[in-house]
């Protein structure tokens, strides 16, 4: 029983604290999260077109390595949005 008031509290807790966010700042984690999904999908295009040909080990590489600067820019994307609100300089 315990265990089901903390993680009641918990997760009421969590939407408390999103609930904070502005709209701005929002937007700008959408937007981030928009830029990971574009990179996965060209990432994933990548690997489509390379798939059984000669050069599919190194497109997978290719194709990581999108995915990784996409997910970096997505990751500094919403660490400048959850300074929005925190009065963080940016």
């Amino acid at each position: 029983m315990k265990k089901i008031v903390a993680i009641a509290a918990a997760a009421a807790l969590g939407l408390g604290l999103s609930a904070c966010d502005s709209a701005a700042e929002n937007a700008a984690e959408e937007q981030a999260d928009a830029m990971r999904d574009n990179a996965d999908a060209q990432a994933d295009a990548m690997e489509a077109a390379a798939d059984g040909t000669a050069t599919e080990a190194v497109v997978d590489n290719q194709a990581d390595a999108v995915r990784e600067a996409g997910e970096k820019a997505a990751d500094a994307a919403e660490d400048r949005a959850d300074k929005m609100d925190s009065g963080t300089p940016q």
